[in-house]
């Protein structure tokens, strides 16, 4: 997995602003804290879809030769509020009827068991998002930001904007060390601040879990969304290619290459509808 703090950035591509700015009155960092001062107002939208997701990890030896690839295809619901991932294939081979089963019945019982769970398993979720944000937030103070121009993403107009650490800086949590050792791309919709592209390239280790796990200067990752229904933004690639090293001692260098598929809406007959409908 991906250490929480890039998934942390990722976030930021489901807010929105209050609304527009004239486009002849912006600046990079206006729009950047545009696009972070809200809380995910899609965030009930999208527990009206369900999705597929596929998980590609190759890692490749000390000489960039790809020595393993695996993948994991699963179907991701929101059960009791909360994301849940049915598992349909590995290897992109369909699980068997018997391991379909077992999946099934999973599904079942984790679905019996959130409807009868405390409202405290919610809140620390919640909890979560709320940390997420207060982390997200300290990106317009850790960043210089140039805008670069505009460019055009699932069909929408985005403005270009690039993000370099800003010298000096001194981050109000731990895990907000890490802007220091990244620089980006993002672009951001026009119409709603949403953050639809991101290009990140590290420019020095970063550390995670009391430095058991170091990934490497010069790691990058791409974060892309579409737009469905001409409603919402959802995520449609994330591709992270990195060298890291696990408790000090075992090198890996890997990508980890996922991609959203499959998006379908329910409506409150609880018919599943598919994106083309």
């Amino acid at each position: 997995m991906l250490p929480r703090s890039i998934f942390a950035l990722l976030l930021f591509a489901s807010l929105r602003a209050q609304a527009p700015v004239s486009a002849q009155n912006v600046n990079a960092e206006d729009i950047v804290r545009r696009s972070v001062e809200r809380d995910w107002t899609d965030y009930q939208s999208r527990q009206n879809y369900t999705y597929q997701q596929r998980t590609e990890t190759r890692q490749y030896d000390r000489g960039g030769k790809l020595a393993s690839t695996k993948s994991e295809t699963s179907e991701v619901l929101i059960l009791g509020g909360r994301p849940y991932e049915r598992i349909l294939a590995h290897n992109d081979r369909p699980l068997s009827e018997r391991d379909a089963r077992k999946e099934q019945e999973k599904l079942d019982r984790e679905g019996a068991k959130r409807q009868h769970e405390s409202a405290g398993e919610l809140s620390r979720y919640n909890k979560e998002r709320t940390e997420d944000r207060a982390f997200i937030r300290e990106i317009p103070d850790a960043f210089t930001f140039k805008l670069e121009g505009t460019d055009t993403v699932s069909g929408q107009p985005a403005w270009v904007i690039q993000a370099e650490p800003k010298p000096g800086y001194h981050p109000q949590r731990s895990l907000a060390k890490n802007f220091l050792k990244v620089r980006a791309k993002i672009w951001i919709e026009q119409a709603t601040y949403h953050w639809v592209k991101l290009d990140a390239e590290v420019l020095d280790t970063l550390s995670f879990g009391f430095g058991l796990v170091r990934i490497a200067r010069g790691s990058t990752l791409h974060f892309e969304q579409i737009r469905v229904n001409d409603e919402i933004w959802l995520p449609s690639i994330i591709l992270a290619r990195a060298d890291a090293r696990l408790a000090l001692v075992k090198k890996l260098r890997f990508e980890f290459d996922v991609r959203y598929s499959d998006y379908k809406k329910f409506r409150s007959d609880s018919r599943l509808l598919d994106t083309a409908e």
